[in-house]
């Protein structure tokens, strides 16, 4: 547990990738096989459910502590998190117990189908002989709720350099379906397991934002124009008759879209696609809000599969029946998507649509009511050009629509990190909602410096109420709030959500009563 503490700790005490990443590779030194096999299991979402109520953690600490309950709240609200504020208030440990961070895991896997009394008494035996930073760990282990201070990208990468193998080869090899005491940990890292190159995707070709005049572009006819649609961009790699699903970001997603791998599992041939995933109902894109209700999910029940089913707008071909096509045109990899496709019609794989245009003004109308369709402007792509690794300008531009903007007040303020961690710098706003003011986004970027210190200088002086870090602010600095899209939403209180909101500027010329309601909020969604 020592060496799997020292690790948290280090993820937690820096905002520097490179030593997140050094911190890693230290763990992947010193820890045993069984070790590092948690730590993946604990990353990849196979850490196993809650064995002790949290509610019962909070009883056993306040009375191993001596403390009242109110003074528990209190303490809870300065420090912000459960597992730490009753690693913190509890007595010191008796003892000092050394067991792997494996054994720990046993041991609470062990605890299902105990008593509430067994139970109890584990847990005190183990507050009792665990420093404050190994107690902190165990809590959460024990709480279920453990997450680690890593992207999960930074975790491939880390892998991916101390094993020298490629970052996509490692995602592919912890990501699927393997289980504890059945696997070794150096043979599930190195792709032992699985066929690494079957599943293989390449590196996505980008597009920059569109910065010069259209007529520059010189004549339309060798562009080929579609729409940029928010959803999930993925590569969808069919070869030998199994599928994968990679999202842009290099995560492995194929579970998360079942009825999108059912449907090429049934298709003919060998093939690469790239496209968008996308909710499509009723021959309409929904919004992003809505796809993001099925992500990440451990099991798609068959009523959401019902009503938010997802669709593939696919434009582009990189591999074609085993033969890299990234070097040929894009007319040439569309002629053969068209006939791919067209060949094997499906109602939930689609040709993204070519837009034909002969001039440059009809395609700038298409591009203003681009929102009417859910869409976030227009994608411009040569004739001639490859498919690229990365970014490459001049061949692929992505013009996008201006963003959607309301007024809104700041009534939440949180300190950075890093070297703003002495500013407050991570803010929530509101919109009326009648009389009251309700949440309606977060946002961490728009600001100067000055103006950063400025607003600190407000919430140092205007701060009504905390908990744990974030303060409540009065309501009077009013922002203009950007954002690419807006959508309804169970999940926050206002109703919706904003899609990338950021600050567009400090309206120093309005206040509180100037702000937008939410009803007028919600006229935006289409």
């Amino acid at each position: 547990m020592k060496v799997f503490a020292n690790l948290i700790n280090a993820l937690d005490s820096t905002n520097k990738t490179g030593l997140k990443l050094e911190a890693i590779d230290r763990f992947l030194t010193e820890a045993t096989d069984q070790d590092k096999l948690w730590l993946l299991a604990l990353f990849t979402g196979k850490r196993p459910k809650r064995s002790v109520n949290t509610t019962l953690m909070k009883t056993w600490a306040m009375e191993l502590a001596g403390i009242p309950e109110w003074l528990f709240r209190e303490s809870y609200a300065s420090v912000g998190d459960l597992g730490e504020t009753i690693a913190l208030i509890l007595p010191p440990p008796a003892t000092h117990t050394e067991r792997s961070l494996a054994a720990w895991m046993d041991l609470i896997l062990a605890l299902k189908d105990k008593t509430e009394t067994e139970k109890k008494d584990f847990v005190l035996q183990a507050w009792d002989s665990l420093p404050a930073t190994e107690r902190f760990i165990f809590n959460k282990l024990l709480g279920g709720s453990f997450r680690l201070g890593i992207s999960s990208q930074s975790l491939i990468n880390a892998l991916a350099k101390h094993y020298q193998l490629e970052a996509n080869a490692i995602t592919h090899s912890v990501m699927g379906d393997w289980k504890m005491g059945e696997v070794s940990f150096d043979k599930l890292v190195q792709g032992e397991y699985t066929d690494t190159q079957l599943s293989k995707p390449y590196p996505f070709c980008l597009a920059y934002a569109l910065e010069k005049d259209l007529e520059e572009l010189g004549d339309i006819q060798s562009w080929q124009a579609e729409y940029k649609w928010d959803g999930i961009r993925g590569q969808l790699i069919k070869r030998d008759g199994e599928v994968f699903i990679w999202s842009r970001g290099e995560e492995l997603v194929t579970e998360q879209f079942p009825e999108i791998k059912n449907t090429l599992l049934q298709w003919p041939g060998n093939f690469v696609l790239d496209g968008e995933l996308l909710v499509y109902k009723d021959k309409q894109v929904l919004n992003f809000s809505e796809l993001q209700k099925r992500l990440n999910r451990k099991t798609l029940s068959k009523k959401m599969l019902e009503e938010l089913p997802v669709a593939l707008f696919v434009y582009d071909l990189p591999e074609w029946e085993g033969e890299d096509w990234r070097d040929k045109s894009l007319t040439q990899r569309r002629q053969q998507l068209e006939t791919l496709v067209l060949n094997n019609p499906s109602p939930n794989i689609l040709l993204s649509t070519v837009i034909n245009a002969t001039n440059w003004d009809y395609l700038k109308t298409i591009r203003e009511n681009a929102r009417s369709v859910n869409s976030e402007g227009l994608m411009l792509k040569h004739k001639d050009s490859p498919y690229h690794t990365g970014r490459k300008k001049g061949d692929w531009w992505k013009w996008k629509i201006d963003p959607l903007t309301i007024d809104a007040v700041l009534i939440y303020a949180q300190k950075g990190s890093g070297r703003r961690s002495a500013y407050y710098t991570d803010y929530t706003f509101a919109v009326k909602q009648g009389d009251q003011l309700v949440t309606i986004a977060k946002a961490y970027s728009g600001l100067t410096d000055k103006e950063i210190q400025e607003v600190s200088r407000f919430v140092h002086k205007n701060a009504v109420e905390k908990f744990g870090p974030v303060r409540t602010v009065k309501p009077e600095l009013v922002f203009e709030i950007a954002f690419e899209g807006i959508g309804f939403s169970s999940r926050h209180k206002a109703g919706v959500a904003l899609r990338f909101p950021r600050i567009l500027r400090w309206r120093k010329d309005k206040t509180v009563a100037d702000i937008d309601d939410i009803e007028d909020v919600k006229k935006l969604i289409r």
